[in-house]
């Protein structure tokens, strides 16, 4: 059974174990681990994508590289050597400072509910980081307009590819301010979601619940709603933009791509008021990328007080993309990934 079965994914948990431990199960060919006595983590200042200053963290499998010059932002995750996993738009490549907000790629912070003004917030100036331990802070200078300092806490496991990303949103505002910390992965173009629909037995009464956006259309061909799963299939040939939001107890999405498959786990709390009617995973697609969106409880945030939101990230390499057959899925999931929670 993997930790995160019996763990939550939340900053206690952190600060007690550091990083993200692996089942034995997730150790086969099916990844890389670096190994050996020696296993450690590099980080360093690197220029990419052109910006000047980015810090890139590494082990014997995975890189991760954080802007600097912009963000905070995680650009890249992926394999030593191989593609990302992220979408990098490349029209805005390089590109600093400006007043209006760009659309970068990669893993971002936003606060929640969504809202033109407050949400799209540039984030387009430098932003400092210090190293700890493993990994980076990444810290944003507050916003202007709403008084939130954005912060990001990375940090890699020396020995596979699990992933560690403490998010964190302080009002240095005068007053308090309502809201969920909302984190964003935009993934590259051509992959495969696959999205837990929750299993839990209510008896006569309903056990899940669905946000559907405007612009979204339930016979979208990129979406296929199943007994277990959701799936929805990013498509460079489709511009129109699709999204949902789900209750996912599970705490966990998948996304097939590259012949990897990327893992992403968060905390959902079942008795916790969540926004956009009560959802706590959000996913959009359109013709140049897939996001795949966690959310924190709402809070109404004092000033000088702060709130949390952990991911864990996890990297597999040799994985086929399924069909959109459940059974098919599953197979390829189990050992893998915790399907079913406690």
């Amino acid at each position: 059974m993997r930790f995160y079965c019996e763990n939550p994914v939340d900053e206690m948990w952190i600060k007690k174990k550091g990083i993200i431990i692996r089942s034995e199960n997730a150790l086969g060919d099916q990844h890389c681990i670096c190994g050996g006595d020696m296993a450690e983590v590099s980080i360093q200042q690197i220029s990419y994508g052109g910006w000047e200053n980015c810090v890139q963290i590494k082990n014997k499998s995975v890189d991760l590289i954080i802007t600097v010059d912009v963000g905070p932002r995680i650009i890249r995750y992926g394999f030593t050597g191989s593609e990302n996993e992220l979408c990098e738009v490349k029209s805005t490549r390089g590109l600093t400072g400006g007043d209006k907000w760009r659309i970068y790629g990669g893993h971002r912070l936003w606060h929640s509910p969504e809202d033109e003004k407050r949400t799209y917030a540039p984030d387009n100036e430098p932003v400092t980081w210090e190293e700890i331990a493993n990994g980076i802070i990444t810290k944003q200078n507050i916003e202007p307009l709403t008084g939130i300092q954005k912060e990001m806490e990375i940090s890699l496991d020396p020995d596979n590819t699990s992933v560690t990303i403490l998010h964190r949103l302080t009002n240095k505002g005068s007053g308090p301010v309502e809201l969920s910390v909302w984190s964003i992965s935009a993934m590259a173009t051509g992959g495969k979601e696959i999205i837990p629909l929750t299993q839990r037995d209510t008896g006569l009464l309903p056990n899940r619940l669905m946000a559907l956006w405007p612009y979204t259309t339930l016979n979208d061909q990129r979406i296929s709603f199943g007994k277990r799963y959701i799936i929805l299939q990013q498509n460079p040939g489709i511009k129109q933009p699709v999204k949902i939001g789900i209750s996912n107890e599970n705490g966990w999405a998948v996304y097939f791509n590259h012949n990897h498959l990327f893992v992403k786990y968060y905390t959902h709390h079942v008795k916790a008021r969540y926004p956009d009617f009560g959802v706590s995973y959000e996913t959009y697609a359109n013709d140049f990328m897939l996001e795949m969106e966690t959310l924190s409880p709402l809070e109404m945030l004092k000033p000088n007080a702060h709130v949390t939101h952990a991911e864990g990230w996890e990297l597999f390499d040799n994985v086929t993309m399924p069909s959109n057959n459940e059974a098919e899925i599953e197979n390829i999931l189990t050992g893998k990934v915790c399907i079913n929670p406690m």
